[in-house]
């Protein structure tokens, strides 16, 4: 058993606020007294304050009431905690944005420093747009929050970076800032072999490393982090032009959409929705979730998915 599962299974223990005698607690750990002794010491530095009683009968108790004490959890964990609080703070689960603000203060509040520290520098550094939608790939929180300090401390960073379709190339940029997008997490860098600005998607970096130097920040082109990556997905080439009319106000859809299509209203209750994909399943469910009659113009790939869903909706419906 780690040191860090054998005192949260100490903790447990004596969250029952009973007196635990020394040799059944050791027993129970499976460990030495002079072991259970450092343990005890360790959770009064974290702020637990546990009574003790000496001699033979000697034991431990934990004192009731005082203020909540650190968190025992390893660093991952609490950045992943935070990461998720941040999520919801954000209104990606609706109903949660305050308890999420509330439980998100209470949970960084109670990090060692240089984890606090960590994700300090994590929302400084990040733009989103606001709630996400669809899937997404893993990102390490480690390297979440690696990138974070470096654009924060403006610290050289070298990572290897697998590009789509490519081979993994070893970077050596100057990190500017993270884009929450998509579910997709992106990091905006002066790259210094190509000295051109790029955008990396995070899950697709590994192994990256801080210089502990430092350099004087660039100018991003345009200054907005969120729009410089926007305007490269505009960049790729999309195997889909979608163009529907939908009988819905336009403020309707776009809420549906969001930043990925265009909504021009051509009425008080019409609109025409454009997307760039490379995939359809997005616009049929933009379109489920606007739940307006609609009518589609292009492509004709787009007519046939849409019948093909409705049809397996339908089949398990009835």
């Amino acid at each position: 058993m780690s040191t860090s599962a054998r005192m949260l299974s100490l903790l447990s223990l004596l969250q029952t606020h009973r007196y635990w005698p020394g040799d059944e607690l050791a027993t129970r750990l499976e460990v030495s007294g002079r072991t259970l002794r450092r343990d005890i010491e360790r959770l009064r530095d974290l702020g637990y304050v546990v009574d003790a009683s000496r001699g033979v009968a000697g034991g431990y108790q934990l004192r009731a009431g005082g203020q909540l004490p650190p968190l025992l959890l390893e660093d991952d964990e609490a950045v992943a905690i935070a990461v998720g609080l941040r999520t919801a703070a954000a209104g990606s689960v609706g109903g949660l944005e305050e308890t999420s603000v509330q439980a998100l203060t209470k949970v960084v509040a109670l990090m060692p420093a240089p984890l606090r520290r960590r994700m300090d520098a994590l929302k400084a550094v990040t733009d989103t747009p606001g709630p996400w939608g669809g899937g997404g790939p893993t990102v390490d929180a480690t390297i979440l929050t690696t990138l974070a300090q470096a654009c924060r401390d403006d610290e050289p960073l070298t990572f290897d970076y697998a590009a789509r379709g490519a081979e993994v190339t070893h970077r050596r940029v100057e990190p500017h800032r993270l884009v929450s997008l998509g579910r997709r997490w992106y990091l905006v860098a002066h790259d210094r072999d190509r000295q051109d600005w790029r955008s990396f998607r995070v899950d697709r970096i590994s192994a990256p490393v801080a210089t502990g130097q430092r350099f004087r920040p660039r100018e991003l082109p345009g200054g907005d982090a969120l729009a410089f990556v926007e305007a490269g997905f505009r960049r790729i080439p999309q195997r889909y032009d979608v163009r529907v009319r939908v009988a819905a106000p336009a403020p309707q859809v776009r809420g549906a959409v969001g930043r990925w299509g265009e909504v021009t209203q051509t009425g008080d209750d019409a609109c025409v929705l454009a997307m760039k994909v490379d995939s359809l399943a997005w616009p049929v469910m933009v379109l489920a979730q606007v739940g307006a009659p609609f009518e589609i113009d292009s492509p004709d790939d787009l007519r046939a998915e849409v019948a093909r869903v409705a049809s397996v909706m339908a089949a398990s419906a009835g």
